[in-house]
């Protein structure tokens, strides 16, 4: 029998998440599960780039007080984690209700009656108190309380994995705001520069120095810059619109500072164990809690097959003549009893059978969760490498384009160059400041999803604190 005794409260939900795997199903070999588990991990070598000291509350490397506010909020006031939270009070319920099934069951009762027929009126009472134990002689039982527990055990993953999901979504959401509202402003700076050299082209036009040509590329380029607006806009208040349900808001309710310099944060991944960050992540608990609930019905329906050994007891007082309890008298009876369902054993088997398949698609199931936590964190170190070297050439785009229209302003201004050539020029640094920013953002949001992918640890350290 496992020893879960865990009172209903959500601070007490790290005392689930945190039992060890052979608590779960002491039938299985978890010995060699675990093993199989660190040995793959081991196989694909992750994390050999990003050893270094602990990810446990990894956002405020960002070194923002907004963020850590939205972080702190969305744990507090999301309404899914609130109903994941009362999912997991009921499963612990259910599972103090399953445990009692190792007690005896019973009831009280007292009544009292009083007849007449043809004038002739008798009374009597009771009290009885009865018992029924169901002895778990072959441990179909305590199978069915490994499967309530596990059962408890793969609710609190489920919620530690809704937290990784919380708190990853509103640390890129936020990223994705501020990147927006940098991009909003650089476009703003673009549109007034233009408008400021479309005045000065005008004048120019109807000196007869410039060409209409130049002032309508001008004009054309002004245009591609203002439709650029309302995109940003949106993407600003769809930032916002998910900030706000993830926070347990309205959209309207939220309202964030320009905080944009955030781009600019030196943010270095690092984890201090990335084996056991992986081997720690609640969906691949969750797996093997399902194929250790799944097992424990297994063997609950293979011990059907046997026979079931019970005590029923009785006891109580008869009151004759009266309805009071008075002048009683006392009787009482014990009765063993085995029960043996022969005719039902072709039922039987076939629950058995069916219960057996579904605990080996269980098993399955959590191989693939274990090889598709693997491939998710290769992955997620592959995604933070190629925006490392994106930003990389994008800052140094940036860079020459920004140079050559410095120079071709320069160029332009002594005659040496046409306008169009100056526009052209101005055309390349717009679109690589964009191209920048952009690298920015997703050079951000890879190391928050690589943090996400190696949750094991950080997210275990969330279900902890009270």
């Amino acid at each position: 029998m496992i020893n879960c005794s865990i009172k209903h409260k959500l601070t007490l939900a790290a005392l689930v998440v945190s039992s060890t795997l052979s608590g779960c199903a002491s039938s299985l070999d978890e010995a060699a599960h675990q093993l199989h588990l660190n040995t793959l991990i081991e196989q694909a070598d992750l994390g050999g780039n990003v050893v270094g000291h602990s990810e446990i509350n990894w956002w405020q490397q960002f070194n923002s007080t907004q963020l850590n506010d939205l972080v702190v909020s969305a744990l507090n006031k999301n309404y899914e984690l609130k109903a994941n939270q009362l999912y997991l009070q009921s499963e612990l319920a259910k599972l103090g209700a399953q445990k009692t099934d190792y007690l005896p069951q019973g009831d009280l009762s007292v009544a009292a009656n009083r007849n007449s027929l043809a004038g002739d009126i008798t009374s009597n009472s009771t009290a009885n108190a009865s018992v029924h134990w169901q002895l778990d002689l072959f441990g179909r039982v305590a199978a069915l309380v490994k499967a309530a527990n596990a059962s408890a055990m793969s609710q609190a993953e489920q919620l530690r994995l809704l937290k990784i999901e919380v708190v990853s979504g509103v640390v890129k959401g936020y990223i994705n705001y501020q990147g927006n509202i940098k991009k909003h402003l650089i476009v703003t700076q673009q549109i007034e520069a233009l408008e400021q050299s479309i005045d000065v082209l005008m004048a120019r036009v109807e000196e007869g120095v410039a060409s209409e040509l130049d002032l309508n590329r001008t004009k054309a380029q002004l245009s591609q810059q203002q439709a650029l607006l309302p995109d940003i806009d949106y993407d600003k208040f769809r930032d916002l619109s998910t900030l706000a349900l993830l926070t347990g808001r309205l959209t309207s309710e939220i309202s964030l500072s320009d905080n944009s310099q955030l781009l600019a944060t030196v943010v270095n991944v690092a984890i201090a164990d990335p084996s056991n960050a992986i081997a720690l992540r609640p969906d691949i608990s969750q797996a093997h809690f399902r194929f250790s609930q799944a097992h424990s019905l297994s063997v609950a329906a293979s011990k059907a097959l046997l026979p079931s050994i019970s005590l029923t007891g009785f006891a109580g007082v008869l009151g004759l003549d009266n309805s009071r309890l008075i002048n009683t008298k006392q009787q009482w009876s014990i009765s063993p009893q085995i029960e043996w369902s022969l005719l039902s054993y072709p039922a039987l088997l076939a629950q058995r059978d069916s219960q057996a398949f579904l605990s080996q698609a269980a098993y399955d199931q959590y191989q693939h969760k274990v090889l598709a936590a693997i491939n998710d964190s290769e992955l997620s170190l592959q995604l933070l490498v190629k925006h490392a070297n994106k930003q990389t050439y994008s800052k140094t785009r940036f860079k020459h384009a920004n140079n050559a229209f410095l120079q071709a302003q320069a160029m332009y201004q002594e005659g040496q160059i046409p306008y169009l050539e100056l526009l052209d020029a101005r055309q390349d640094v717009l679109i690589a400041q964009k191209n920048n920013i952009d690298a920015s953002i997703s050079s951000l949001i890879a190391k928050a999803t690589t943090y996400q992918a190696f949750n094991g640890r950080w997210s275990l350290e969330l279900t902890n604190e009270p």
